[in-house]
């Protein structure tokens, strides 16, 4: 079971850190032009806020595993990333996003929860 959990946060924290690096670097501007429209109702410092919070949720997902120190933080920050996509489900249901833009948060949403059951049964 532990190389499962190691299998969903490996891909997991490359999504979220992908995703979080992007909006730390980009403007708004640049989110809104590679078609985050979602982003016009957010200021600036909430992008940076979520992206943050995407990325320090990846590092959470594999350095606890990886280290041995306090490992109960991986399903921690997986349950968190959840939230997460929860959030961006209703925002992109609330923009009347598509469902190709919809259905990556969802689907993420339940890999997050898939890692914090696991991670909460291994650890």
């Amino acid at each position: 079971m532990i190389i499962a959990l190691w299998a969903v946060n490996a891909l997991l924290a490359l999504a979220f850190l992908g995703a979080g690096v992007n909006k730390l670097v980009k403007s708004k501007d640049a989110l809104v032009a590679s078609g985050m429209a979602w982003a016009k109702g957010f200021p600036p410092a909430s992008l940076k806020a979520i992206g943050a919070a995407e990325v320090v949720g990846a590092l959470g997902l594999i350095l606890p595993l990886a280290t041995g120190v306090a490992p109960i933080l991986s399903p921690i920050a997986a349950t968190c990333l959840a939230v997460i996509m929860l959030g961006a489900i209703v925002v992109h249901l609330r923009h009347r996003d598509a469902l190709k833009v919809t259905l990556p948060s969802a689907v993420l949403a339940v890999i997050s929860i898939v890692s914090a059951v696991l991670g909460f049964l291994v650890v």
